[in-house]
């Protein structure tokens, strides 16, 4: 509880604070940073690998082939995730498999495989959006605000 809490708590909250403090389990958080750290870079690898291999063995050079090797690891995570493994898999690793962009398809597959009984329109397009919704809209702004930020730049900085 912080400070500014603590005054304003009565004794019995306070004691019921004290009892839950020290029944509360330690979380290991230097070994969940680790994990999360060799996960996440386990995933970046991996895309990477498919990201040679699009510019290897397909006409693609190393700047083209970004764009099938997200396709591939969104793919991927869904399959993943609607067989159950994924969701395992990140009950291990935690952070580490939410950063890269299998975590945001995870995501998504998932609140569409809750919602599948509601129905394809009301069911999976509506709540699978819920969550996305957030992220595509602050994308989108983002973008913009930063394309509007370097047309500035470039019209009057000559960059």
């Amino acid at each position: 509880m912080s400070n500014s809490k603590q005054k304003q708590a009565t004794p019995t909250q306070q004691a019921y604070q004290a009892l839950a403090n020290r029944y509360e389990i330690k979380r290991p958080v230097l070994k969940n940073c680790i994990r999360a750290f060799i996960v996440g870079g386990l995933i970046c690898i991996i895309g990477q690998a498919i990201n040679i291999f699009f510019y290897t063995f397909f006409d693609f050079t190393e700047r083209t082939a970004s764009n099938p090797t997200v396709a591939v690891l969104i793919l991927l995570a869904a399959l993943f995730t609607g067989f159950g493994v994924y969701d395992r898999f990140a009950q291990f690793a935690g952070a580490g498999t939410a950063v890269p962009v299998t975590g945001f398809a995870n995501s998504i597959t998932s609140a569409a495989i809750e919602h599948r009984t509601e129905g394809y329109v009301l069911g999976v397009g509506g709540n699978m959006f819920k969550l996305a919704g957030s992220v595509i809209v602050f994308g989108t702004v983002a973008a913009f605000l930063i394309a509007l930020i370097k047309t500035i730049l470039i019209q009057w900085g000559g960059l």
